[in-house]
Parts: structure tokens; sequence; C-alpha cells
């Protein structure tokens, strides 16, 4: 049986729900499960199960993957699986792709259904996950949300030793809270723009792609009691490939 490395990536805002017509970033992680149609789940926990963003995943994956979704809040899951063989069903996929609101309200719901510990199992097994917002931050050892209110740090699954700053450029009273975050002792990480994401190949950063030219992320970290961010080369997944010499 092939062994599939562990993957997530996790995007700081992106993807078919905010970037709708750039598919950039969601062809480059359907290019990552290596499958000509892979099988891609939805989980829309986050959102409580919004129809109109189950509607959207639909509407963008179903001509190029065997799309399926999970509800925890609601019994259609538009996939056929049931809470007893939600484990089954999520092992099964090449890709788990998890949508974006209040990712204290997802940990909840997640880990009242088990859902943690099959998604943890999934990963282990080499189902690419991914997502964006709260579907990038759930990955972390600690996060900073803004959901609910003012920034404020959080525990997630821990899947990925660091800690994450999502919408970094976009939200600077985020990365204000995240920079004071990490001086006072939260683990070091990264803080994410829209529009780019951190590929993770086991818990090693592997890449950083970016799915707008001028999107970036950087790594923040105490050093000396002072906090410390270091961009990181990212790669624009619009350029253009380079001619073949003649």
């Amino acid at each position: 049986m092939e062994m599939r490395v562990p993957q997530i990536m996790a995007f700081g805002g992106g993807g078919f729900s905010m970037e709708p017509s750039n598919t950039l970033m969601d062809d480059h992680v359907l290019r990552l499960t290596g499958k000509a149609r892979p099988k891609v789940c939805f989980i829309p926990t986050a959102s409580g199960d919004a129809d109109h963003y189950v509607v959207r995943f639909y509407r963008r994956f179903a001509a190029v993957a065997d799309a399926s979704h999970v509800s925890l809040f609601r019994r259609d899951t538009g996939s056929g699986a049931v809470e007893g063989d939600l484990e089954a069903h999520l092992m099964q996929q090449d890709l788990i792709y998890v949508g974006g609101g209040s990712v204290l309200s997802l940990l909840g719901a997640w880990r009242a259904h088990r859902l943690d510990t099959i998604l943890e199992r999934a990963w282990l097994g080499g189902v690419v996950l991914c997502g964006l917002s709260a579907g990038s931050l759930c990955w972390f050892q600690e996060a900073v949300t803004a959901f609910h209110g003012p920034p404020e740090p959080l525990a997630g699954l821990g899947l990925l030793p660091y800690s994450n700053c999502v919408h970094y450029d976009a939200e600077p009273e985020r990365r204000v809270e995240f920079r004071q975050f990490i001086g006072a002792g939260m683990t070091a990480g990264y803080g994410v723009d829209d529009g780019a994401a951190l590929h993770f190949r086991g818990t090693e950063l592997f890449d950083v792609v970016t799915s707008k030219p001028n999107a970036g992320a950087h790594f923040v970290a105490a050093v000396g009691g002072e906090v410390v961010e270091t961009p990181l080369n990212a790669r624009y997944l619009g350029m253009a490939a380079p001619a073949l010499a003649a």
C-alpha cells in the first residue's frame, strides 16, 4: 500500500469563498492530491453549515472532483455518510477542505462529534487537509481569533506545533495582537496574508505559495526579549513558466 506523507495547506485567506474569480489556490491544493479527479470533502462547521457556503463549494468543485460535504448541524451530508460511518467516509478522501467562520464553534462541535481525532487519523493516513481562516487556525497549537470580538488567543488541535494568525494584511489589529501574544509567551508561529498559504509536509514548513503577487507570510518569534518578524520566501502561483530554450 502506498504511504502518503501527511500534508496541510493553511490559507491566510483565499480559495473559492474569498477569491471566486481566482482559482490558483484551489487548483494548487487539488494538485497536491496527485489524482486526476480527487475525492474532496468540504467541512463547513465554522459557518454553522451555511447553505450558501455548501452551494458555492459544489459550484467550484463538482466539475473537477468527486465532491461531498459533512454537516454536523443538519442531517443532510451530500455524501450519504451518517455519523456512524463518518470516519470511513473521511478516510477515503484525497482532500478535506475546511471552511471559515468561528473557530471556537468549530472546535467545540468537532470535539463533541470526535471529528478532531478522526481528522488527525486522516492526516496521518495521507489525506491532504486544507482550509482558510478558521479552517486554517484549527490545525495549529495556538492561534488568534477575532470572529467574536477583539483578537484573542486560543488552543487549536495541535497537529502543527506553532501558532497561526490569518488575515495578517487585511486586519491590522490581528497583527498587533499576535505580536503582543508572542511577546507574552505564545508559541512562535506564522502570520499569513489573504492570498497566501503555508504548505506543511508532516510538521515542517515545505512551501509558501500565493494567489496574489504581493501576498506573503512571516515567521514571528520572541528573540532576546523582542518580537521579530521574518518574511518568508513565497512563490506566486500565477507566475508564467519560463520559456523553453530554442
